[in-house]
């Protein structure tokens, strides 16, 4: 492995936080070894302890406060309904200053009805333009994952109008926002033609921004590969975009297009390998193969056969020499970097956040705890507008929204008081005035505002 730099070895609070689960597993024994179990720990405070929600919805610092925008089942301003299932989400500027946000919805295929769009027995089906419908299936119905748009007003905080804005793919999980003002959303499944669909499945879409009711043309993005993707994120200085696979051995891939205003036309899709070290396994399961705060340069591994009928293209790109993660999911640039977690990593399998700073081909193992007190099995995360991250988590008991700063210092920013279902999609408006965030299992869309820094 070339490393360019370690700071292992400096003694600092950011080093302290973010390699607390070595000093936590000695006096938990050995039972982070095998799971992501809690033990007593505690994080920075960047905004102050968390008060206890009155409703039972989500517990925030004080003067902070939600307010409940969107909910499964409600009736949107096309007549159709806000499906189920919110997940990964974005925002862009609107022409009026409005703030428009796109959201996926990670509908499985064998979903009841009530989970999509259409309403009780897809009665409002006939009413999409089949051209607008990716999967319509084969005789029980359309797949029901996809996108809706809500347009916010922030001064108000009130959503002004919502919609359908893609229809027909599955389990749109995450997926990321783009230079040209449309969301890229991401199918996390590769299941094929057959058993109730009728095309094949496992490819990205794109969605345009609008404050106008419209459903995105659904034209798969085959160039950028058939997996089980999960988040992309652009780098706006090349326009490549970087996709995350949602598998325990996972690779992280880039995209580069043809012509970024036209993804359809193509382009090449490349593997990320750690120079010096082909085929590296960098989940720090059973071996700490890669330290926290080392430095490595990486090089790109063309790929071949994209489309993987056998979704084998994580396989073979292992084999070419591309390194191994553990569950890449969220993704996002900022920072003149990208970051990204793999879920499941480090030697409690608690989770991992990777740092990628393109312009110098670099990746650093940016936090690791090992300690769920901390974090557990981060999923989605965004940038703020003032550099920390905001990292959701999917853990198996009580979730929070996690903050990290530049540092890799962590703090409790919110915690999920109505269920123990993942938090999800986390995105700011692009005044920054407001923090949206899904409650997955409740089906709950929310706005977050406050003091912020």
């Amino acid at each position: 492995m070339q490393v360019l730099k370690n700071p292992v070895s400096i003694a600092s609070r950011r080093q302290f936080l973010k390699t607390s689960g070595a000093f936590a597993l000695g006096f938990a024994g050995l039972q982070s070894l095998i799971g992501c179990q809690s033990f007593p720990a505690q994080a920075r405070e960047r905004f102050g302890p968390l008060v206890s929600d009155p409703a039972g919805i989500m517990d925030l610092p004080e003067k902070f406060r939600y307010k409940i925008v969107s909910r499964k089942g409600d009736q949107m301003s096309d007549g159709f309904y806000v499906p189920g299932a919110p997940d990964g989400m974005a925002t862009f500027a609107g022409p009026q200053r409005e703030t428009i946000v796109i959201r996926n919805h990670e509908v499985n295929r064998d979903a009841d009805p009530e989970m999509g769009a259409f309403g009780t027995e897809n009665i409002l089906a006939d009413r999409i333009d089949p051209v607008l419908l990716y999967d319509a299936g084969t005789g029980g119905g359309p797949a029901l994952g996809g996108t809706t748009t809500f347009v916010y007003d922030t001064a108000k905080q009130e959503i002004v109008s919502q919609y359908l804005s893609l229809a027909g793919t599955l389990r749109n999980c995450a997926g990321g926002p783009t230079p040209w003002n449309t969301w890229i959303t991401c199918e996390e499944t590769t299941h094929m033609a057959g058993d109730a669909l009728a095309r094949d499945h496992g490819y990205v879409f794109q969605v345009p921004a609008s404050v106008t009711p419209q459903i995105a043309r659904p034209v798969p993005i085959r160039a950028m590969g058939r997996f089980n993707h999960e988040a992309v994120a652009v780098d706006p200085a090349t326009n490549i975009i970087y996709q995350t696979e949602d598998a325990h051995d996972s690779l992280i891939y880039r995209f580069i297009p043809q012509d970024p205003a036209n993804l359809e036309m193509g382009g090449r899709l490349q593997a990320l390998q750690v120079v010096g070290s082909p085929s590296l396994d960098t989940r720090n399961w059973d071996t700490q193969m890669v330290t926290v705060g080392a430095q490595m340069n990486v090089r790109w591994i063309d790929l071949d056969e994209v489309e993987a009928p056998l979704n084998d293209l994580r396989l073979r790109g292992f084999d070419q020499g591309a390194a191994r993660f553990a569950r890449g999911e969220g993704m996002w640039y900022g920072n003149d970097a990208v970051y990204f977690a793999c879920t499941n990593g480090g030697s409690a399998k608690c989770g991992q956040i990777w740092r990628l700073i393109p312009a110098e081909d670099r990746l650093e193992l940016f936090v690791e705890p090992n300690d769920p007190g901390l974090i557990e099995n981060a999923d989605n995360l965004t940038v703020t507008p003032w550099g920390d991250l905001i990292v959701c988590e999917d853990g198996s008991n009580e979730q929070f929204l996690v903050g990290i700063t530049p540092e890799g210092e962590l703090y409790k920013f919110a915690r999920n008081a109505v269920s123990d279902s993942e938090l999800a999609g986390a995105t700011f408006s692009p005044d920054g005035t407001t923090l949206f965030v899904n409650i997955q299992w409740d089906g709950l869309t929310l706005a977050i505002t406050g003091p912020w820094i």
